[in-house]
């Protein structure tokens, strides 16, 4: 590579590969010089001739609060960056592509991957300073104009895929939910044994019955909590004793416990068998503690009545869509409403006005 015309230039200790014939290189850079020396267009320019799409500044704050939160037990990945200019690479002496790269100070380093990361790094660096001496991997390519900028951002983007909600919960250990839904799978029937903890659908042969996203999602409706609130141990031991209640007046799932019928076949025909069914009964559990603190328990005898099949008028109108099982919030509330009114609970005035809605599309 010929040598640099300037005197005035980045090194970062680096290590040079090829991939599709040309170099990249891999580098580590001090977290506090990443705003300074990675530029990110953020002015109105059209699509087609931006490199990158527009940075979302909603993500933005999320990001800020994880490295501040976590300043001893965070993990950011690379970035991935085109350098507009030549480069030199120094080899070590009797080394193997190990060496110094030296970029000019005054060369466009443009963000292909990673902009968010960057602007969260910037705004994190203004509260917690020492964080600029962590260090972030780079992978630097050398800039051969916008199309090449264009497609290099298309590639890095087009394979990845988001990890299902059941995935992120069991490996996510700072989500106080994502815990205790993990706990509940692993200790608490009718979860032990029946929980899919990979995967956000059960398959159709699968031996079990519910997804750790879905016993997560049910449980914060439960608690009455958002997305990232904690529990006390008085509400985690609430949302225990809960669903071994529940499980007692839940005769199918008991006898997909005992292995007397298979999961499969509860899926086939039943709607407590779904995410659905579950995110009702845990909004159910909700409005029944509340009314009945001291009762509660003995109140959901009433369940045994509830005929869960899927063939049931009731479903088919609050439940189902266009003959399969919905998750979207109305058909929960619906589906909890039902529950409700079965176990002699008053609604509130938005469920008053989510049953006038589903009459009047009688």
């Amino acid at each position: 590579m010929k040598a640099l015309d300037v005197d005035y230039c980045y090194s970062f200790p680096a290590v040079r590969g090829m991939q599709a014939g040309r170099p990249f290189y891999i580098a580590t850079c001090p977290m506090r010089i990443i705003p300074k020396i990675f530029s990110f267009d953020e002015t109105e320019v059209p699509p087609e001739l931006r490199a990158q799409r527009t940075l979302n500044k909603t993500r933005i704050p999320e990001m800020v609060k994880y490295l501040l939160d976590n300043p001893d037990d965070y993990v950011f990945s690379a970035l991935t960056a085109s350098i507009a200019v030549d480069i030199n690479f120094e080899e070590y002496p009797a080394s193997h592509n190990l060496g110094t790269l030296r970029v000019p100070m005054d060369a466009q380093i443009l963000i292909n991957d990673g902009q968010h990361r960057r602007k969260a790094i910037e705004q994190a660096l203004e509260e917690r300073p020492e964080l600029g001496q962590d260090n972030i991997p780079v992978l630097f390519f050398v800039d051969e104009g916008l199309k090449r900028s264009q497609q290099m951002f298309a590639d890095l983007n087009k394979h990845a895929i988001k990890p299902s909600p059941s995935l992120a919960a069991l490996y996510d250990h700072r989500d106080p939910s994502s815990e205790l839904a993990r706990e509940l799978a692993r200790n608490t029937v009718p979860f032990i044994g029946l929980t899919e903890m990979e995967r956000s659908s059960v398959s159709a042969l699968s031996s079990k019955l519910f997804t750790l996203s879905s016993i997560k999602q049910a449980t914060r409706s439960l608690l009455a909590k958002g997305p990232k609130e904690g529990f006390t141990p008085e509400e985690a031991s609430l949302a225990i004793k809960y669903w071994e209640s529940l499980y007692e007046y839940m005769p199918d799932w008991q006898m997909a416990m005992s292995k007397s019928v298979s999961p499969a076949h509860l899926r086939q025909e039943y709607v407590h068998a779904h995410a659905v069914g579950l995110h009702a009964l845990g909004l159910l559990g909700r409005s029944l503690i509340e009314e009945k603190p001291n009762t509660w328990v003995s109140e959901l005898a009433k369940l045994r009545n509830v005929d869960w099949r899927k063939t049931n008028p009731e479903w088919l109108r609050r439940t189902m869509s266009h003959g399969k099982l919905s998750k979207t919030t109305a058909a929960i509330r619906l589906t909890c409403n039902s529950l409700k009114i079965a176990m002699d609970l008053p609604l509130s005035e938005e469920e008053k006005i989510l049953e006038q809605q589903l009459s009047g599309s009688k």
